[in-house]
């Protein structure tokens, strides 16, 4: 049955009122809701807010690396070391590495641009952090539903943003309703904030609908691919963030690693890969396991044998997450009639720096006080100018004004983008008279399989390098057996037709997760794309990279996915 089909059977669906709706229980939703209920409280009045959330829980779904500067948490809770905000662990020392196969060279701490300078930040697990900043929201009245994502933009008779309808539950695989079948509700708002993270399902569409990324650079992407360890006391120096560059890719490649050194002798390890690589044949989950077994890596991940207590270095976790790294460049407008995109949906991550957190949790804020006005004022269902006028204004906008060529330059290789980001970042201070563009989107960047040369990865050794299997494994991701594939292809046949004898089947390699397999269709030797949704850790990648754009993710059943612990 289709959705219509469904809904004219089962419906009308279940609604309820509140003065704002937010999508996305991450630092931005939350951070939005929770300033809201302040707004409320400072000015003896009721508000209802309610947020929704695709994860079993807020923070199931969070992955980052993440270093936090306290900047927004500050404005948000000036008080947030009383509360017990989990920002243990200061940064005490950065380093940064520029590769090759054997070595390394560190570059000296008084020639590292400030983007890289990390005093004043956290190592911190943005899912314990959110888990908290959940527990402050709810104690300010803010409702929360963890499990419900929201599947479909509701629209006004004027065209204008009504609210959100939650999935439908107990759809079979066949797409007709089982016997457990539940119809979706609907939630209708005054305003609905949207914060699905990055290449957020309802935010793409709501892109699309309004145009609001006319004349913007289009967006660029990274995949961040992230495993927590434990590793010997003897070679754990809390507080240290180190990033590298270099190798394993090659240097027409964007990329480059982290290795911070938390509490609790952890180690919180990963790769980012740019979704603009060109070789259909790389394959980031491999280059990060590759990147583990460099001399200057490897070393964190043995032991000297001192301690007889100490057994061995243990991988705790493992998760993978698409970001938004286009910048002030590439952002998109934030508002239209009746809502507004906040955090990684809309774009705010600085990439130079590898933070996008304060970002999320200051445009949370500066949407909030928007919302606040506008209701308070008697408005409803417009737009709210007052947010992107207050972020021109903002710390934010100049941080990532002096940021905004950072990705751009990579373009023309790793060499010249080193030199041109030192330059403005160092000599120049962040104060650039000139602006870079991009105008190719990252999928139309790959190359077809003939013209690249095909990479040969090393098996994994199971101890330091893993495979992907196992490594979803450790990220608790479950999916109901008998729901639909949120997998969907808008033309079935695009695989088999273009995608593997062109691109030699990118899908395999650029997924993190062993999502995509082409697996023997005949006893002739042709082949098919399976889609294996269950093993789906929702980074977003394949609606990314797909080279025909052939691949739509959409939301799957409330409560499946990843389930990150410490992430």
């Amino acid at each position: 049955m289709t959705h219509d089909e469904i809904l004219a059977q089962y419906g009308p669906r279940e609604s309820m009122e509140y003065d704002v709706v937010v999508v996305g229980a991450g630092p931005a939703g939350l951070s939005a809701a929770i300033r809201l209920k302040q707004r409320a409280a400072e000015a003896g009045s009721e508000l209802s807010v309610v947020v929704l959330e695709k994860g079993s829980e807020p923070g199931a779904h969070i992955l980052s690396g993440a270093i936090m500067d306290p900047i927004a948490l500050k404005e948000l809770f000036p008080d947030w070391k009383k509360r017990g905000a989990p920002l243990n662990q200061p940064v005490t020392e950065d380093a940064f590495m520029f590769l090759g196969e054997k070595g390394g060279t560190r570059t000296p701490e008084f020639l590292l641009p400030d983007c890289f300078k990390n005093h004043g930040n956290y190592i911190i697990s943005l899912g314990n952090f959110t888990r908290w900043l959940a527990q402050q929201a709810e104690e300010l009245g803010v409702e929360i539903f963890p499990g419900f994502p929201a599947a479909e933009v509701l629209y006004n008779d004027d065209g204008s943003v009504k609210g959100v309808a939650t999935g439908n539950l107990g759809i079979g695989k066949d797409g007709e309703p089982t016997d457990e079948f539940q119809l979706g509700m609907e939630l209708h708002g005054k305003y609905t904030v949207f914060a699905e993270g990055s290449r957020g399902h309802l935010g793409r569409q709501l892109i699309a609908r309004f145009n609001l990324a006319e004349d913007k650079d289009p967006q660029s992407y990274g995949i961040g691919i992230k495993e927590l360890w434990e590793i010997d006391p003897a070679r754990h120096t809390p507080g240290l963030a180190l990033h590298s560059a270099g190798w394993p890719l090659d240097a027409d490649t964007y990329g480059g690693s982290f290795m911070y050194h938390a509490e609790n002798n952890q180690v919180i390890v990963g790769f980012v890969v740019g979704l603009d690589y060109q070789n259909p044949y790389l394959s980031p989950f491999e280059e990060f396991q590759r990147w583990k077994t460099h001399p200057n890596i490897r070393w964190y991940f043995e032991s000297d044998g001192k301690d007889p207590a100490w057994k061995k270095p243990r991988r705790i976790s493992y998760g993978a997450r698409a970001l938004t790294a286009g910048g002030l460049l590439a952002l998109p407008k934030t508002v239209f009639p009746g809502g507004a995109l906040i955090g990684c949906e809309a774009g705010y991550l600085n990439a130079s720096r590898i933070k996008g957190s304060h970002a999320a949790i200051k445009t949370g804020m500066l949407a909030a006080d928007a919302a606040f006005d506008a209701i308070a004022a008697g408005r409803r269902h417009d737009e709210l100018s007052a947010y992107p006028e207050a972020f021109e204004k903002s710390w934010l906008h100049t941080e990532l004004h002096k940021a905004r060529n950072f990705k751009q330059w990579f373009k023309k290789g790793r060499g010249i983008a080193t030199i041109m980001t030192g330059f403005e970042q160092f000599v120049l201070k962040g104060n650039i008279p000139w602006t870079i563009h991009r105008r190719e989107a990252d999928h139309a960047r790959l190359k077809p399989a003939r013209e690249c040369k095909p990479i040969v990865y090393p098996k994994p050794d199971g101890v330091l390098t893993f495979d992907k299997l196992s490594s979803v494994f450790i990220s608790n991701t479950n999916h109901a057996e008998n729901q639909p594939a949120h997998l969907t292809l808008k033309d079935p046949t695009v695989p088999e037709r273009i995608n593997l004898p062109v691109y030699s089947g990118p899908e395999g390699r650029y997924c993190p997760a062993g999502v995509y397999e082409y697996v023997e269709a005949n006893d002739q030797g042709d082949r098919r794309l399976q889609i294996n949704a269950q093993n789906c850790v929702h980074c977003k990648t394949c609606d990314i990279k797909d080279p025909t754009q052939n691949i739509v993710w959409v939301t799957p059943e409330g409560g499946g996915g990843p389930n990150y612990s410490g992430m």
